[in-house]
Order: C-alpha cells, then structure tokens, then sequence
C-alpha cells in the first residue's frame, strides 16, 4: 500500500486500486487551485503506472465537492477566471484519456463542478444520501468542466437545458432514475459497496477496459463504419495479450480469470 496526503488531495494505493480523496471538507470539498494541480498530477501517475488498473474518486467529510469556491468568485479578473478554467480543463481531459476505469464515489453534495467531475469519470456509486446541482446558474455563470458536453449527451438536450437553468438538486434516486447514477448504496455501508466494486473491476482486463473506455467515448462523434473498424482494429490487437490468453484458458478450465495477476507482474 502506498499513501500521499497533501493539504488538498489523499491518495492511497492498494491492490491495483488509486483511492483520490478530495480534502478540504470545511468548504464542502471546494476546488482549490493546488487541489486540481495535485489532481492533474495524480492522473498523470494513473496514467503510467502500471500496477493502477481503477481510480476511485471520493470527498471527506460530509460530502463529494461543492465545485468552485464561492468564497473566491467576485475576485477574480477574466484572465485569471480563464487560467483556473483551463487547468480544470486539463483536468477533465486526462480522466477522459485515461485508458481505466475512474468511478465517482459519491455522498453528500456533488454541486456545479463537483458533479461535473462526477460526470467526467465513467461510473458514478452514490450513497444514499447524495444530491446532485448544476448551481452555476444561481452566481449568474455556465456550466464549465464539461457539463454543458457531458450532461445533453447522457439526457439528451432538453432535460439537460431543465437541469442547468433550475439548478435545483436532485437526488440520488432521481439520479440513478435518470441514468446519472449507477448504483445506490446506504451510507453507512457506502465504503464498503465502493471499495468492492472497485476490486472487482481491479481484477479485470485493464487492457480491454480501456479499449471499451476509449471507443465508447469516440462514438458520440463517429460514424458505424468508423466505430466498426476501430471495433476490428482493437480485437486484433487484444487477441494477443496475456489478458486474452488467460480469459480462454479460466474458460477451457471452468475457472474464474486471474486477470490480477498482471498487478504482480508490474510489482516485480
């Protein structure tokens, strides 16, 4: 196991899983400048090392983010507001591009850019107690980090457009009703729900997982023929990874894969 705590940002690593817990709870884990450097930094380790297969993003205290930090807006002049935005942007790029599994795991409030940062991982557990806002409207501003991209392609554009003007919270059933949320966990279990869903997708074919991960994305702006060849182009190559050798041989051999075992081989 390996941890790093700085002032901002937690990170724990352990049995191929990346734990990033956002920490500053005494702002509603409210983005700071030095936590989304460390964010950055932090996917950028994701990124090349081998021995993470799933990030799991979290928030302590009472809850996942409120997003930008309202003490901090009114001060800033445009060119600064366009600095901060852009470094959030590289931010949502990387967890774009990041070729395994990121999961939101989400309690409390995930409001304006922390449910955008919600929105930019690819699975979203939710504690029975969260609730979701798009409050940028309510401070006179857009949706940045991506919401105004990630959120009419999940709802489609006129709930989306419903959603950003009211600003009005949902909860974690409407949520999850809504196709946002994937599963809801109670509170008092939350971690545990977390932590088991992380490990099982651990102990998958990372490989694979990013292929699905990386086409998936590409098909909001493609064409069938496109996705088909990429489709053609990714199982050509998985075919030959020690990932695809050992799924036939668990299959052949009526056994659970041990697709983990490649954790072992990037330790040594």
């Amino acid at each position: 196991m390996k941890n790093t705590q700085s002032e901002d940002l937690i990170i724990t690593i352990n049995a191929g899983i990346m734990h990033l817990t956002l920490n500053r709870p005494e702002s509603l884990n409210a983005f700071s400048p030095e936590m989304m450097e460390a964010l950055i930094n932090a996917f950028k380790l994701a990124k090349n090392d081998k021995t993470i297969r799933v990030v799991v993003l979290s928030g302590s205290g009472r809850s996942f983010s409120s997003g930008g930090d309202v003490k901090t807006m009114g001060k800033k002049a445009p060119l600064e507001a366009y600095d901060h935005i852009g470094t959030l942007n590289e931010l949502i790029l990387l967890m774009r591009d990041l070729e395994k599994p990121i999961i939101a795991a989400v309690h409390g409030f995930a409001a304006g850019a922390g449910f955008n940062l919600a929105l930019a991982s690819d699975l979203i557990l939710a504690a029975d107690n969260s609730k979701f806002a798009l409050s940028f409207s309510r401070v006179g501003l857009i949706s940045d980090g991506g919401g105004l991209y990630f959120l009419p392609r999940l709802l489609g554009p006129y709930l989306a457009k419903e959603l950003l003007f009211s600003a009005e919270p949902i909860t974690a059933e409407k949520a999850h009703a809504l196709g946002i949320v994937n599963h809801i966990y109670p509170l008092d279990d939350f971690q545990n729900k977390v932590n088991e869903f992380a490990g099982k997708l651990a102990l998958g074919p990372t490989i694979a997982y990013g292929f699905i991960k990386k086409i998936t994305n590409q098909s909001y702006n493609s064409t069938l023929d496109e996705i088909l060849e990429l489709e053609r182009i990714a199982q050509a190559s998985l075919i030959t990874t020690e990932d695809h050798e050992e799924g036939v041989q668990a299959f052949k051999e009526k056994r659970q894969p041990n697709f983990g075992k490649t954790i072992e081989k990037a330790q040594t």
